[in-house]
């Protein structure tokens, strides 16, 4: 007599759970095709249909169907030890991640062929390893922490100003660009075209070098330039009377510049906080953000002189 046909069941939940495994788009082929056998099966078909529909062996269906019927959603996972084995040591292993904070002698740090040597790898199994510890001996990154006790206090001052500008004001965020090489190339060269890419000569001749002023108005991104040939505060208080020149004069102007020598010039800051006796005067008020550590030093308001 024909062997009876086994019927699998199933809760709503292991149903639901077996869809999103079919349809995830992180599910591994493994587990798609393993709920795909399961749910097909779920819904009455014989082992012989299913195998014909997903392209598969019926054994392979009796398989799994088997171990969903014996375990569950966990009968369809792979047993403990089933793939191949590491075959690098796990001590090897350890000196890549340990010992790529010690660089060897003369050396400042370690690169993937010499750590390789060291610890009797290759090369792509020390990138494989530190890319999965995230460690990056060729990459440098520079800090430099404010000393200044009142440093928090001033930081969300320059902050305030970008976030909640004060009303009828203007937020300036000025630097300076120096040793610009003034370069001229010895032939014109032609513009972008379609299939062909810009082209410029490979030799030039040399000007010496500019200095660039630029104030980026935080509001509207738009910026006001002007190059120099020097970046002293001389150079320095021109730019200062173009910003006057170039801005509304009913606007109260609110300068961010780092900590360098030019902007602190007593001429400088006396010009940017003097009181508006008449409409020439300039009508700034001046922070001054440290380049390293971005410590802050705030001239008085011209309205309380």
């Amino acid at each position: 007599m024909p062997r009876p046909i086994k019927v699998l069941e199933a809760s709503d939940a292991v149903r639901g759970e077996l869809r999103r495994r079919v349809k995830a788009p992180t599910s591994t082929q493994r587990d798609r095709f393993r709920a795909e056998i399961i749910l097909l099966r779920l819904d009455g078909l014989k082992e012989a249909d299913v195998a014909a529909r997903l392209a598969t062996s019926a054994p392979t269906v009796s398989t799994w169907s088997s171990r969903f019927e014996k375990a569950g959603l966990a009968g369809l996972q792979d047993k403990a030890g089933r793939g191949r084995k590491p075959s690098i040591p796990a001590a090897k292993l350890g000196r890549v991640v340990t010992e790529v904070t010690q660089p060897p002698k003369n050396r400042t740090r370690w690169s993937v062929r010499s750590m390789g040597r060291h610890a009797g790898v290759s090369p792509s199994t020390v990138q494989r390893v530190w890319s999965k510890n995230q460690l990056k001996p060729h990459v440098t990154k520079t800090f430099k922490l404010s000393t200044d006790p009142r440093f928090e206090e001033k930081f969300w001052d320059v902050i305030g100003l970008y976030i909640n500008p004060p009303v009828n004001a203007l937020v300036l965020c000025c630097d300076e660009k120096s040793q610009c090489q003034a370069l001229e190339r010895t032939q014109l060269g032609l513009p972008l075209a379609p299939k062909r890419p810009r082209t410029m000569t490979h030799d030039y001749t040399r000007h010496g070098t500019v200095t660039l002023f630029a104030a980026l108005v935080a509001l509207t991104g738009k910026l006001i330039t002007r190059t120099e040939a020097c970046h002293t505060h001389v150079e320095w208080l021109r730019f200062l009377k173009q910003i006057d020149r170039e801005t509304p004069k009913h606007l109260d102007l609110h300068l961010i510049a780092d900590n360098y020598a030019t902007h602190k010039h007593p001429q400088g800051q006396g010009m940017a906080g003097q009181a508006s006796a008449s409409e020439d005067a300039f009508h700034a008020d001046i922070v001054i953000v440290a380049q390293s550590g971005r410590a802050v030093l705030r001239r008085p308001d011209r309205r309380c002189h």
